[in-house]
């Protein structure tokens, strides 16, 4: 036999030398194109969904004429007891002859109302269930800082289960709430709240609630607010406790007014205002007291007082019932004048 062709032996060798084809490589999955960011929020959010509820109310309004009709409104709200007690804001469900919590598993319930404090803008509401339910982790909110993740989520326009994400934008903010009396340590945050996210919960990355969406300002971009979640804490313990939170009445009406350089630095205050009592409650606990119209209120207890909004935040449950000394400035004098606070009612 004949030697095989040269060029057979150099294809031989070629397609020995040659690279062989390589496996194609596995499509990534979803999770690992996933930025830290993006994994931290779906964890959160993964952490409360279950226990984030849509509610919907039905209240009895006399028109003009007298007449009776029904109206309706929704809201959020979430659950943070597995035996079904949930918080929401109060504006939601104040006045409401029916409450009807939907589950996000879409299960519905008949809720009942066991407090409702519009001085803080919250409510808790308890619904029966058979078996433990799903519920949130409530943080703290003393310890936040500016600049950290903010998560709402809630029902906006009676979408269900909406989730959107910023940032805490800043702290110590001040809301007043519909009764008038201002909340205090409020969180602004640019997580974009609508109608129906009221009642909501703000979390942190840790899906821990630190706040309860409660408005927004109409016409502003990115501007949100949300109760402190440790003054929810404060307003659940005295639901609690008494079916409602207690505050100190001493019945006077006044408004804030500035003290002069000179005033200040002769009584030695620290404020350049006070609150100039403009009214006196007949028989109140002011009027017994000793307190006159045009009085300026400086200090309740040694604690400063430059404002009305001062004046109701020294007010707190802690001195109904108990002697305060209160200083005021009356002519050109300053006097102080022992009040016993009772607990404010309506």
């Amino acid at each position: 036999m004949g030697s095989r062709p040269q060029f057979i032996d150099d294809l031989a060798r070629g397609s020995q030398d040659a690279p062989q084809p390589q496996p194609r490589p596995r499509p990534l999955d979803d999770t690992a194109l996933l930025d830290a960011y993006s994994r931290t929020v779906i964890g959160a959010l993964e952490r409360v969904q279950q226990a984030v509820v849509f509610i919907s109310v039905e209240r009895e309004l006399a028109d003009a004429r007298g007449a009776r009709r029904q109206a309706g409104g929704t809201g959020s709200g979430f659950i943070f007891t597995p035996d079904g007690y949930l918080l929401t804001n109060s504006h939601v469900v104040h006045g409401a002859t029916r409450i009807t919590v939907t589950l996000a598993d879409g299960a519905h319930f008949h809720a009942d109302l066991v407090g409702d404090d519009p001085g803080s803008d919250l409510a808790v509401l308890r619904i029966g269930s058979p078996e433990p339910l799903p519920h949130v982790e409530l943080g703290e909110s003393g310890n936040l800082r500016v600049g950290q993740i903010a998560i709402a989520v809630g029902n906006p326009l009676g979408l269900a289960q909406t989730v959107t994400t910023g940032v805490v934008s800043a702290l110590g903010r001040s809301l007043r709430s519909t009764s008038g009396r201002m909340i205090y340590d409020v969180i602004q945050t640019d997580a974009a709240l609508n109608p129906g996210n009221s009642g909501g919960p703000l979390i942190n990355s840790a899906g821990q609630v630190i706040g309860v969406n409660t408005a927004i300002i109409s016409g502003a971009q990115a501007i949100s607010f949300a109760t402190a979640i440790d003054t929810a804490k404060w307003v659940i313990m005295q639901i609690f406790a008494y079916g409602r939170a207690r505050r100190a009445y001493i019945g006077v009406a006044g408004t804030t007014a500035p003290v002069s350089r000179r005033v200040q630095r002769f009584f030695g205050l620290t404020s350049a205002s006070a609150v100039h009592v403009m009214e006196v409650v007949k028989g109140s606990p002011a009027a017994l007291g000793g307190l006159r119209t045009d009085d300026r209120i400086v200090a309740v207890d040694g604690v400063s007082i430059d404002s009305v909004d001062g004046l109701q935040r020294a007010l707190d449950a802690s001195r109904i019932e108990r002697a305060v000394k209160v200083a005021v400035l009356r002519g050109t004098q300053m006097i102080d004048v022992d009040v016993t606070p009772v607990e404010q009612t309506g």
